[in-house]
């Protein structure tokens, strides 16, 4: 079974939505298969039966979050350090064709969201940056086509 890194504001996202759904939407969709139960033949029954659905997903979203929390290796970025990319590294960098400066967190799967800055350790730019130091060009191969940035700083925090 391969663990799965994250920070521990990624592992306390899970987990918060995992008693959210245990707690919260388990209840309401009990709540809601009895009412629609309660109204007779549940063959025609199409409350009955998106209830059920509902059911359905938000179980198998609870067992998923909790095979992901039981496998998680979480990473305390804070103790991290060093001169080179690694997981929790935020880096900073400079597209070399735009001068654009961006700034990205090198997260696990289950906390990647660019909007936020934050991107898996399995994406393309995360690939080519990891094991670099500041000063170093990385070439990463994008949708868009290939792109150079220029590493300006790595920080843990």
């Amino acid at each position: 079974m391969d663990k799965i890194p994250m920070t521990a504001a990624g592992y306390a996202a899970l987990e918060a939505e995992l008693k959210r759904r245990q707690q919260e939407e388990r209840p309401r969709i009990i709540q809601a298969i009895a009412e629609a139960r309660s109204h007779g033949d549940l063959s025609e029954n199409a409350e009955y039966h998106a209830a059920k659905e509902n059911q359905s997903l938000n179980e198998g979203r609870i067992a998923e979050l909790e095979d992901k929390l039981a496998r998680a290796e979480v990473i305390d970025v804070s103790k991290l350090s060093g001169n080179t990319v690694k997981f929790g590294a935020t880096v900073t960098l400079v597209d070399e064709d735009t001068e654009e400066e961006k700034k990205y967190q090198i997260v696990g799967e289950t906390e990647a969201d660019v909007k936020l800055g934050k991107v898996s350790i399995t994406s393309p730019i995360a690939r080519a940056l990891i094991s670099k130091k500041v000063g170093d060009t990385v070439e990463v191969n994008t949708p868009g086509g290939g792109k150079s940035y220029e590493i300006l700083k790595i920080a843990f925090h």
